[in-house]
């Protein structure tokens, strides 16, 4: 049913859980799974070295994710990883298409009423978006 399915991975718990379906997923349908960490793009206006410390940081920490996704994962699947900068949702929806995802699956964080309704959250504008089913979880 499912060939590809795209893991949207941000370290929160409601992620490992999303990790653990999406493993199992991947198990049983003996589909490829892609592995997504996103971190936002750092502000120009900070210049230099300023700009360089807080890339450092965010690159490090979409890759601690990334190791402790795959981790947990291990080699029970044919996993690929993928690091992007930019605004999470868009890189996400960007990733499920050039991909050919059959499959998005990731968690929800859960936004108050007053923040969700003035920004919205990544999981509504990607199911919002999508190329394929979403699956989410709490």
């Amino acid at each position: 049913m499912f060939q590809k399915i795209l893991l949207a991975y941000d370290g929160s718990e409601s992620a490992r859980r999303a990790a653990q379906l999406a493993k199992d997923l991947a198990r049983r349908f003996q589909a490829e799974m892609r592995v997504v960490c996103c971190f936002d793009p750092i502000p120009p206006y900070l210049g230099d070295p300023d700009m360089q410390r807080a890339l450092n940081k965010h690159i490090g920490t979409a890759e601690r994710n990334m190791a402790e996704v795959v981790e947990a994962i291990g080699d029970e699947v044919d996993l690929r990883q993928e690091v992007l900068e930019g605004p999470a949702a868009e890189a996400i929806l960007e990733v499920a298409r050039t991909r050919e995802s059959d499959l998005i699956v990731m968690g929800t964080r859960g936004m108050g009423r007053l923040s969700g309704l003035l920004m919205g959250s990544v999981s509504q504008k990607v199911v919002g978006h999508a190329p394929c089913p979403v699956l989410l979880t709490r």
